[in-house]
């Protein structure tokens, strides 16, 4: 993390709350409504993007034991995540060789091997086929080629990246430069996981143009996040088509009576970070909890699925630190659902009520912006073409 550029950063948006001013782009962007509901970009959307680029689908505090597996669904494909005896992870499809029946069910566990569901059939937590359940009389068969289905797959700053296509590239140095360097610096391999919640709602890009501005603060979050942030002030920074978004807290004035070298350490004092990994996820790393929002494609245009992963630095005291915990996570979750999932469903129907062809994000939502640019360069499939800039 450039604590230097922290404090720059801060003192940017200090600025912006005392003039009530904010981040701003010099145009305003239209995106066809079609965009959140036709079924050929959502295909396109799933092909050329969520099955190419590498997806965060795990925390390392998820599975941090040799042994550890996390067994999960993205896109509707069966995933299949373990570190072996040698604390390396790996990627699958949780699919036997034999008939295409899971290993093992959705979830976390520790085991060294894996027997299929269905016939028993035997992996390692590399791969490997081990044995064939009553071998003699299945007849003789070369195991190797019939080793799990493997993907790309890499450890990297406290997160487990994959990606869904077992022929795609993964390079997380082209894809995130310096982005993750800020996950590195909260030491997030050796946070506490807490548990997830899992949330459905409407296209999946709705739900993330939510959390991408501070615009809908004071009329959807009046009694929960406006009270902390105020509305409609926000500074964006890109990485690529990944971005850190700032959002100034009230009490950000405090600032000024701290030395303006150690401004870049105050983090949750007095402003916050939101991270965004393009394409689907959402990275909140406060003190007191992390939230951590995978944001997946549901099964047609109109639904998307999404996985809320919760840790902190520290793991539950006693049994009444874990009870409050679990309160606080249960409340993010419904704020997260219950303010924003809700009207997004309903604004999926007045999209496909027809009434505009357009939706417009104005010089103060560049963020939006910025994002609906890179999913159109990627959609586009043509690397020649100049990339966005924010």
């Amino acid at each position: 993390m450039d604590r230097q550029r922290i404090g720059d950063v801060a003192e940017i948006m200090l600025d912006y709350v005392e003039n009530d001013t904010t981040f701003q782009t010099d145009k305003i962007l239209s995106v066809p409504t079609r965009a959140y509901t036709d079924p050929d970009q959502w295909h396109a959307e799933v092909e050329l993007i969520f099955k190419r680029v590498p997806l965060m689908l795990a925390l390392t505090c998820e599975m941090p034991k040799p042994g550890d597996y996390k067994a999960m669904e993205a896109l509707g494909l069966p995933i299949l995540i373990t570190r072996d005896k040698a604390g390396q992870v790996r990627a699958f499809l949780n699919v036997c060789s034999h008939r295409g029946a899971p290993l093992v069910k959705q979830g976390h566990g520790n085991c060294a091997r894996f027997s299929c569901l269905y016939h028993g059939w035997t992996y390692g937590n590399d791969g490997k086929l081990i044995s064939i359940a009553d071998a003699k009389k299945f007849g003789e068969i070369d195991k190797d080629p019939l080793r799990l289905r493997a993907l790309p797959c890499e450890e990297r700053a406290g997160m487990i990246f994959v990606c869904l296509s077992p022929s795609a590239t993964l390079d997380l140095d082209a894809f995130y430069g310096k982005f993750l360097l800020d996950f590195e610096a909260a030491g997030l391999a050796n946070w506490t996981f807490l548990g997830s919640r899992v949330i459905e709602g409407a296209n999946w890009k709705i739900a993330f143009d939510g959390y991408l501005e501070g615009y809908h603060f004071a009329k959807l979050h009046p009694d929960t996040i406006h009270p902390r942030t105020p509305a409609n002030i926000t500074h964006y920074e890109a990485f690529g088509p990944h971005m850190r978004i700032g959002f100034p807290q009230r009490s950000i004035a405090k600032l000024k009576e701290l030395p303006r070298s150690t401004w870049g350490d105050q983090e949750n004092n007095g402003f916050d970070f939101v991270r965004i990994f393009f394409p689907n996820v959402s990275a909140f790393l406060a003190p007191e909890l992390a939230q951590i929002a995978q944001l997946f494609p549901g099964p047609t245009p109109d639904k998307n699925r999404t996985v809320l992963l919760y840790a902190r630095r520290e793991p539950p005291k006693d049994d009444a630190d874990r009870a409050a915990v679990d309160d606080m996570i249960n409340f993010l979750r419904d704020v997260t659902y219950n303010e924003d999932y809700v009207i997004g469903m309903d604004i999926q129907k007045g999209l496909e009520a027809g009434a505009f062809e357009h939706l417009v994000f104005g010089h103060n939502e560049r963020g939006n912006q910025f994002f609906h640019e890179w999913l159109n360069w990627y959609l586009q499939d043509d690397a020649t073409v100049p990339k966005p800039v924010l």
